[in-house]
This record gives structure tokens, sequence and C-alpha cells, in this order.
């Protein structure tokens, strides 16, 4: 049985932080009167073999840039070895952990989330299964903890409001240069699609999409719908933003374009930075949602992976924010995929502007 006992781990400048009895870590500001009236949840998710350490850096700086306003909780219920079970199970053991957070702080009206690597992908089917679709009539109360004007529908009966993943492979790993240390050999990548299942077991299987549950298409064609299991899309759509931060380059475990939701027509020439502020941002993009009739198969897209051209299609019916990074100028650029959150600070210290871009466009 799962305790809910908290132990105060530790308070620096300003921030407080506790341990929860599932290992996670609730991270809010240390001034009482700021951490009554924050009201905002913001869950961090970490990625395969990892942990709520690794979001330890950025979950306090959030809280030291607006600590009145937001509660942090970097999610621990899938780590180390249990990321290997599947995205799925890994998205209903997430589900139940924010609930369980909300449950501790009732006060709680809104919800965002960020999440690494194949955390994204957790957190969307985590989504999923926490959407609640909108009542009849705007601005009427649709929760006990919130009420949402002209709603889109809540999440675990919370306002949505920022989605942000980065570096997740959002069309899966099978594609070519969607692993780049595959070198993009097409045989190497084939041979991966078989194997990879002896290493990264379930997870493996649905990042590769060989994963057959049942008779069912694979998971990730699953989740850019609304189905009988989930309404994924619903669930997405409800956010008022969703951004993918992503490698342009450097990163050996997430290609630049299944990271940022492209074909590799649509992957745009970068400059060095496009803000002094964060030197490591070197292209920005806002993407506006398809309908179905516009996102037709073109002869350009032609020569695509099928199921990758479905995903990138499904995904596209939603608006995104698109920012691309790159760490071509950092001594350990080779570590990109660890920098971009900042995974170990000082050591990814290089990162530390991602996550100010993070926090100066995040919306409250």
């Amino acid at each position: 049985m799962e305790t809910e006992m908290e132990t105060v781990v530790a308070e620096n400048a300003g921030v407080s932080s506790t341990e929860t009895g599932n290992g996670g870590e609730d991270v809010c500001s240390s001034k009482d009167s700021d951490a009554s009236s924050a009201d905002h949840l913001v869950v961090m998710v970490h990625g395969i073999l990892g942990s709520a350490s690794n979001w330890k850096f950025a979950a306090e700086e959030f809280v030291r840039k607006i600590p009145d306003k937001v509660f942090v909780h970097c999610s621990e219920r899938n780590a180390a070895g249990l990321t290997l079970d599947g995205v799925d199970v890994m998205g209903d053991r997430l589900a139940k952990e924010v609930l369980e957070v909300i449950k501790r702080k009732p006060s709680l009206r809104k919800i965002s989330f960020v999440a690494h690597s194949v955390g994204g992908l957790v957190t969307r089917y985590c989504i999923g299964k926490l959407y609640r679709p909108p009542q009849k009539g705007s601005g009427e109360q649709v929760s006990t903890n919130s009420v949402v004007e002209e709603s889109k529908g809540t999440i675990a009966d919370l306002e949505p409001v920022n989605f942000i993943t980065v570096a997740t492979p959002h069309l899966g790993s099978r594609g070519k240069k969607q692993v780049p240390f595959l070198f993009g050999v097409t045989a190497i990548e084939t041979l991966a699609g078989h194997v990879i299942h002896w290493i990264f077991r379930r997870t493996g299987r649905h990042l590769f999409l060989t994963d057959n549950d049942e008779g069912k298409p694979p998971l990730l064609k699953r989740m850019v719908e609304d189905g009988e299991e989930c309404c994924f899309l619903s669930a997405l759509r409800s956010f008022e933003r969703r951004v993918a931060y992503s490698n342009v380059g450097y990163d050996h475990i997430v290609g630049w374009r299944t990271s940022s939701i492209r074909r590799n027509s649509e992957l745009p020439k970068w400059e060095d930075s496009v803000d002094e502020k964060y030197p490591h941002v070197v292209y920005e993009e806002r993407c506006k949602a398809y309908d179905m009739e516009q996102l037709e198969p073109t002869t350009e897209n032609a020569g695509l992976d099928e199921i990758e051209e479905e995903l990138v299609n499904g995904l596209s019916r939603v608006s995104w924010e698109k920012v691309d990074i790159s760490f071509h100028t950092s001594k350990l650029k080779f570590a990109a995929h660890s920098i971009i959150q900042v995974k170990d600070h000082p050591t990814h210290s290089d990162g530390i502007d991602v996550i100010q871009h993070m926090i100066d466009h995040f919306l409250l």
C-alpha cells in the first residue's frame, strides 16, 4: 500500500521541496502566503530510465520566478526500470499520481505539463485518461476546483493551460534518422525495430510501432484520435497552448523530425540565435491547426512511412508552438538530449536559457 506521508527534503532560496510517499517531489514557495495562493499545478515528467530529480533544476526555477502562481510536482511513479513497461501502463500510473496530488491540494484550479523524451508520450496518454468533455453551456461550473469559460473540457477537473514536450519522439522512433545514433542506415534501423523490445521491452515496441495488442493498430497511431479507449485528441486540444521543444542536432536519442512533428521538407533553416536572451533557441514557429481536408497526402510526402504520415497529420489537427534548440557551440553538445532539460545542474547548465524560455512564455 502506498503511503501518503510526506517529508520535507529541503528549503533553498525561497523554494521548499517535499518528497511524497511514492517518491515524487512537490516543489513550491517556502513563503506560506505564496504557497497557499499558488493554484496552478505544473506536472513535470521524466524520460526513459529517469527519475523526479531530472527536473529538479527546472522545477525550482519555475517556483523562484512565479512563486505565488505555481505548485510543481515532479513525477516519480514511473522511475527507472518502470519506464520499460509501456506508454499506456505508464500513462495510467501517471494519471493516478496526478489525481493523488490534486487530492492533497484541493485549492488547485489549473493544470500544465512539462515532459521530457518518452515522458511526453506518457503524458499524452495520461491526459487522455484524465480528460472530461465540456458540459453543456459555457461558463457553468464544471468542477469543484474551477469554472472554465467556453470550456474545451477539463483535465482531472482542472483547467488545462500549457502542454509542453521536450525532445519527445511524437512520431515514434522507427522512421529514417528518428534515432540518430543508428546513423540513418536502413538495415540497422530495420534490425532495431525487430530487437528493440529485448532492451526496452514494451516501451520499445510502442516507440518502434511494432505493438499489436489484440489486433489493434499501434498505440501511437491510436493516440492521435478520439476512440473508444480515450479522447486523446480532444484532451490535447483542450490545452490553451501546446509546445514542442526540439534539438536540431546532436541529440542521439530523439531526432529533430519526430520531436518537432515535421516532415523532412518542413524542417526549417535555422540561424545561430533568434534572441540574445535565449542563445540556444535558433528557430520559433507557430503552426495553426489543420482539418482533415487540408491534410491529404501530397506527392511531396508520398515517400514517407505511411504510419508516420498519419501521425503527422493527426497531431497537426491541433495548433503547436515549435521551438528549435541547438547546442552546437556547447562543449557537451553530444549530451543535447540531457542539456535541453538541464537534467544535471551544473553539468548541463548550457540549457538554462531553454528553461528560462519556457518560464517566460508560460501561460498563467
